[in-house]
């Protein structure tokens, strides 16, 4: 039984991973790719159908895929953008919600206005993988993208809380505003709390007990699921208190972890997390007979034409939101208007646009439980899962196509940007080495005098710093995209060329191959500097 588990585990993965792969050929963001994929393959037959509990992709994905995504947010971005990011996060997803809700309840028969709360509150939350997988491969502006990011931190909280007022409301028959609106704040306000307590006492536990950078790791991938785990006990935000402990914990790391553990873990985490999206978005088109099976010929008919209307009024309201707020606030305040002064209508665009449905929605829609307190069936409890998972295919596959080709002809271009990339990291490095050098005059000037390769170590930082002043007037002088690709490109090139000798000499019986694997591990740093961790 185990092995067949095991086979079964091993035939998916690589499955998988043979169409990213195919869909990196042919140059279609995975989770699009995954999506179609998966819905064609479930139509093969003998074909098993695949039933994913929600409880498992709340409490198994969720989490680490929160944590992850909290952890590489940059905290300054989160503050600079707050009024943009809580803007979409809570404001959207409740207008969104009431939108829903009135729609559906006067367009679908039986459907009732709490039901309808319930459609929207599980349609409301854009998917975070989604949108970064497919514009991070194209230009877009840091600030729009930041945002993204941000909300994308937060509108699962105030979603989830949505559908859990709803489905209390229907379960109960009971609901009172002022009452909802209360234990609303109480569940954000009390989750990030939890998730602050555990962060601290974790980094606490980090900096008194001696650790290594394999313990770090299985640390970070445990934390998630304990921040989680604890809300979600004392019914407040599981969400909120995984991001607010990630936040938290990122910004603090280099207190408490080591280099080697830094390294190790962002190598880890990626492959991770990109495993745990690329089975979620295949289990999406898997879904779909199973809910195809539970319904007639006529109501999956009356569905798919609930489903492009509700959509259509998803994507709507996401597009009179985010230009309202983004024009309407510096309007009426000035302070916002000093801050905002390059409003581009380029942004919220973008902004409306790439706000593809995912595994959220998906995971709301089959959370709703089967039956009511008193016995009977949930009513239309089919008809609101398959509503959901044709706006999930619809703005997944629809919008994140259309995204790629509209960026081409939109040119969108980086506002308020104070220096370039290039020359930020070439300042903080001219930064590092005069600290370096600074170090090495003040604590060691009698080493330099005496020791010939700590003097040999100060002129190469002398030489570095030359070498980064010269740099800065490059940059300054004659700076132009065309001229980093350039650099960028040529860096690449002598990093092969290198490659290649390391290759001759470990054939030699000259070298050490530790010492060997040590120069060639210097040379995928290398490398990361130029690209990035890629994923």
């Amino acid at each position: 039984m185990i092995e067949n588990y095991l086979l079964w585990g091993i035939g998916i993965a690589f499955g998988v991973m043979l169409l990213v792969m195919l869909g990196q050929r042919i140059r279609i963001a995975y989770p699009i790719f995954l999506t179609v994929a998966g819905l064609l393959i479930s139509f093969i037959p003998g074909i098993p159908t695949f039933q994913v509990d929600p409880s498992i992709v709340f409490l198994i994905f969720l989490p680490p895929i929160l944590f992850e995504a909290a952890w590489n947010t940059s905290w300054k971005d989160f503050l600079r953008f707050r009024r943009p990011i809580l803007g979409l996060a809570f404001g959207l997803v409740f207008l969104t919600s009431i939108v829903v809700a009135y729609l559906s309840s006067n367009m679908i028969p039986g459907i009732t206005v709490a039901m309808g709360f319930l459609l929207g509150g599980i349609n409301s939350p854009p998917d975070a993988v989604a949108a970064t997988s497919i514009l991070k491969h194209l230009k877009i502006p840091k600030r729009t993208l930041s945002i993204l990011e941000g909300e994308s931190l937060i509108n699962d909280a105030s979603s989830l809380i949505v559908m859990k007022f709803a489905l209390a409301a229907i379960l109960t028959g009971q609901f009172v505003m002022q009452e909802a609106i209360g234990n609303f704040f109480v569940m954000a306000i009390m989750g990030a709390l939890v998730g602050l307590i555990v962060a601290f006492l974790l980094m606490l536990i980090f900096r008194i007990l001696p650790t290594t950078s394999d313990i770090d790791t299985i640390f970070t991938l445990i934390t998630p699921y304990i921040m989680y785990i604890v809300a979600e006990h004392f019914h407040y935000s599981g969400v909120l208190a995984v991001v607010t402990g990630g936040l938290v914990m990122s910004y603090n790391s280099n207190r408490f972890q080591t280099h080697t553990t830094r390294i190790q873990a962002v190598n880890v985490w990626s492959t991770i997390i990109f495993l745990m999206n690329a089975f979620i978005f295949i289990l999406i088109g898997l879904q779909m007979p199973g809910i195809i099976d539970e319904m007639s010929p006529e109501a999956i008919k009356s569905g798919l034409g609930y489903a492009v209307i509700i959509g259509g009024a998803i994507v709507l309201t996401r597009f009179v939101w985010t230009f309202t707020w983004t024009y309407l606030p510096p309007l009426l305040f000035k302070s916002i208007r000093k801050k905002d002064k390059h409003l581009d209508w380029r942004e919220p665009f973008i902004l409306s646009l790439a706000a593809m449905r995912g595994v959220v929605s998906l995971a709301g829609a089959l959370a709703i439980p089967l039956a009511l307190p008193s016995g009977e069936a949930f009513p239309h409890r089919d008809m609101i899962i398959f509503v959901t998972f044709i706006i999930i295919l619809l703005t997944l596959v629809g919008q994140g196509l259309l995204l790629p080709i509209i960026l081409k002809y939109i040119d969108i271009k980086e506002v308020g940007a104070t220096m370039s990339e290039e020359e930020q990291e070439t300042r903080i490095l001219w930064k590092l080495k005069r600290i370096a050098l600074h170090t090495l005059d003040k604590n060691y000037s009698e080493e330099v005098q005496k020791y010939s390769l700590v003097n040999n170590r100060k002129m190469q930082l002398q030489a570095d710093l030359e070498l980064l002043e010269n740099r800065l007037k490059c940059i300054n002088n004659s700076f132009h995209g065309d001229a980093v690709k350039s650099v960028t490109e040529i860096r690449r090139e002598i990093i092969k060329e290198q490659r290649k000798l390391l290759s001759e000499l470990r054939r030699m019986d000259e070298f050490d191959d530790s010492v060997l694997r040590k120069q060639e591990l210097s040379l995928d740093l290398d490398e990361a500097k130029i690209t990035g961790f890629q994923h």
